[in-house]
């Protein structure tokens, strides 16, 4: 894996709407890669995506799929897709999580 210190230490200003929650000018990337990858691939759009994939290596990004619940469902199944990672291996996926979603955000 990449060192750290070769990632991006600031968000792009253009993804920082993605950080809504949050100053996204106070976020660097090498402190908190795993959040700012699940972010950006859940939330964010095809520039964003491009921009993950350019700054992080790719052993990171299928780490943050497989271990962040956090990704909607059709998000971890598109990812899953993307990476060939089994269904089963994708935390967002996980019956039991799967069905905690369903009772907290029935929609």
């Amino acid at each position: 894996m990449a060192s750290k210190s070769t990632f991006p230490t600031s968000i792009p200003p253009e993804f920082h709407k993605y950080f809504w929650d949050v100053d996204a000018t106070k976020v660097n990337p090498q402190e908190h890669p795993i959040y700012v990858i699940n972010r950006l691939l859940d939330k964010g759009g095809l520039e964003a995506v491009r921009w993950v994939r350019h700054a992080f290596p790719e052993s990171l990004i299928i780490e943050t799929i497989k271990k962040i619940k956090d990704f909607s469902p059709w998000n971890g199944v598109f990812w899953a897709r993307m990476y060939n990672i089994p269904r089963e291996e994708v935390a967002c996926l996980e019956p039991s999580y799967r069905a905690l979603r369903k009772q907290l955000w029935p929609y």
